[in-house]
């Protein structure tokens, strides 16, 4: 009677022969299928250009944007009167030209000046979700087939007010690093004419996800790296402390350490410990001479909380037992 195979387990049968152009797989690893993706893949590491990007300057920049993200979601849902969201996906550091290599061909580029920034300040959205999000506010369904090509005077002026009040938010979000005014000086449709920065500046490119009617679209901000490392440095430093703030501390660290000098601390007087083994111990009678390993010449020990910190002479102060503090030999030499 042959055994049940175990449950969840393959079991291979003996009589299949696997085909000669079968890939062999080592024993211990698993096949993986064709449309299986590997989870991280290797990214090319220029030495000629290091990342000066640091990892406590993206976490910065990545807490401000993902503030707005949170505005720009609630500005585009009211403005569109459809659910919208918006999230944070990537912050990279690029030279300029990578940057426009990686747009599509068409698309919609807002350039603004943002002082006190050295260069301007790029705003990439898909022309289809522009042409999607213009259809909504003039009254559209907000269709997916929308046109592929420049918008119109009307259609301009209506992107441009909402592209307004998210670069004010983007403003709002980004005061606690950097405190700029947004000035739009511009919208191109190819990225490749779009003139906001040297082909080898290196920029901070800050990659979004826009999702509107159910389709998912990206979108990214570009801004000059060179202007935005001092506001990150000065964010990123601690808070200058001014003089009423250093007054007030110096006035409560006296306070602390008069408080400390008035704490009522027991302290004990003792001669060094003598050593009795546990049938000295339990015989012990009532007059019995105990023999202290304490020389008659050595001084007391002053001890707090088992802490030996002085040492003293035993003595009396007008009707009370008292100890006077002296020097051990070591010290006095």
């Amino acid at each position: 009677m042959r055994p049940f195979p175990q449950l969840g387990r393959k079991v291979a049968d003996p009589s299949f022969v696997p085909p000669a152009d079968a890939p062999v797989v080592p024993p211990g690893l698993a096949a993986a299928s064709p449309g299986e993706r590997r989870t991280s893949d290797p990214v090319l590491y220029d030495f000629r250009r290091p990342i000066q990007l640091s990892r406590e300057h993206s976490r910065m920049l990545q807490l401000a944007l993902d503030g707005f993200s949170r505005q720009a979601t609630t500005v585009l849902t009211s403005s569109l009167r459809t659910v919208c969201g918006v999230s944070l996906t990537r912050i990279e550091q690029s030279s300029y030209s990578e940057y426009v290599e990686a747009l599509d061909a068409t698309t919609y580029l807002t350039i603004f000046s943002a002082e006190p920034l050295l260069s301007k300040c790029v705003l990439e959205i898909p022309l289809t979700a522009v042409m999607t999000a213009v259809d909504h506010m003039l009254g559209g369904p907000g269709r997916t087939d929308q046109p592929e090509r420049p918008l119109t005077e009307i259609e301009t002026g209506v992107a441009r007010g909402l592209i307004e009040r998210l670069l004010r938010e983007l403003r709002y979000s980004l005061a606690a690093i950097v405190n700029f005014e947004p000035v739009i000086t511009g919208a191109e449709y190819s990225p490749q004419f779009a003139q906001a920065a040297g082909a080898s500046d290196v920029m901070v490119a800050m990659h979004l996800e826009l999702k509107l009617n159910e389709r998912t679209f990206p979108f990214s901000l570009c801004m000059p790296f060179s202007g935005l490392l001092p506001h990150l440095v000065r964010a990123a430093a601690p808070a200058p402390v001014s003089d009423r703030e250093r007054a007030q501390r110096a006035r409560s660290a006296a306070e602390l350490r008069g408080q400390f000098q008035r704490v009522p601390v027991d302290v004990a007087v003792r001669l060094r410990p003598t050593t009795l083994s546990p049938t000295d111990l339990a015989a012990l009678q009532p007059g019995d001479a105990i023999r202290l390993n304490h020389p008659s010449s050595a001084p007391l020990e002053v001890v707090v909380d088992g802490i030996n910190f002085a040492h003293a002479t035993a003595g009396t102060s007008g009707f009370r037992l008292a100890a006077l503090i002296v020097g051990t030999p070591k010290e006095t030499s």
